[in-house]
């Protein structure tokens, strides 16, 4: 039996790993990659967990662990996953819990709501484009006129995505296959490489480097367009922290 069940994947979901370790709380932490478990902590309070589930397959891991109470610390943008936990909670009658990413000032970029609108964008124009918005997006952006030519990415360093790559027709030339976290010289490395006269990036907080690429992109002289945050409530970390501490105490 776990105490506590974290759906993974986010700056925050390991501070909270490592939080409930530091406080002898047995708990599981499950994530989609093994670059993801790489990094969290190694302890007998923690079980990591990899691989994508769906709501079935995390009904029947909820039901495997007799965990306590679930907490959603996937990535804001991972709306799909998010909807799948919400699910999985409803059928075996478990409280749900959102861990929410703090925000970032986005007042100098160009904000879209949708990827429609922001390709709306990339097609007025025929800039350089440098997309930090991960592989999930980039068949999207194939939509983007003379893509093949204008469009780089910057990916993890993975065998599967670089070949989703080549197979869009995006060039190892047009691909910057690296890890973060990035600093600010780092993204003005891979802007200057890139040639880009536009950043495309998600907000995704200081944990997930937003106020890097901003910093850089303004000390380059390159545009930014920001893919807005889809709206949701939740918690913050230092709450979800107090109501587990709460909790276990009783």
């Amino acid at each position: 039996m776990c105490e506590l069940l974290i759906f993974g994947g986010t700056t925050e979901g390991r501070e909270l790993a490592e939080f409930c370790c530091q406080k002898h709380i047995f708990s599981a932490v499950c994530v989609a990659t093994e670059y993801g478990a790489e990094l969290l902590p190694n302890s007998v309070y923690l079980r990591i967990i990899t691989g994508r589930l769906d709501s079935s397959g995390m009904e029947m891991l909820i039901s495997e662990l007799q965990c306590k109470r679930i907490v959603d610390a996937t990535h804001p943008y991972a709306t799909e996953v998010t909807a799948n936990i919400k699910k999985a909670c409803e059928a075996v009658n478990m409280q749900y819990y959102r861990l929410l990413r703090s925000s970032s000032e986005t007042a100098d970029c160009k904000k879209v709501k949708d990827m429609e609108q922001l390709l709306e964008l990339l097609n007025s124009t025929d800039k350089t484009v440098l997309s930090t918005l991960g592989s999930k997006e980039i068949p999207k952006l194939t939509a983007m006129k003379k893509y093949a030519e204008r469009l780089w990415v910057r990916v993890l360093p993975n065998e599967d995505i670089i070949r989703q790559c080549e197979e869009l027709g995006i060039t190892q030339e047009h691909v910057i296959a690296e890890k973060g976290p990035f600093s600010i010289e780092r993204n003005m490395e891979h802007l200057r490489l890139s040639g880009a006269e536009i950043l495309v990036t998600k907000e995704s907080g200081a944990a997930g480097g937003f106020p890097e690429k901003i910093e850089a992109a303004r000390l380059c002289g390159v545009e930014v367009i920001t893919l807005e945050r889809p709206a949701e409530k939740g918690c913050t970390l230092g709450e979800i922290k107090k109501i587990i501490s709460d909790e276990v105490s009783r």
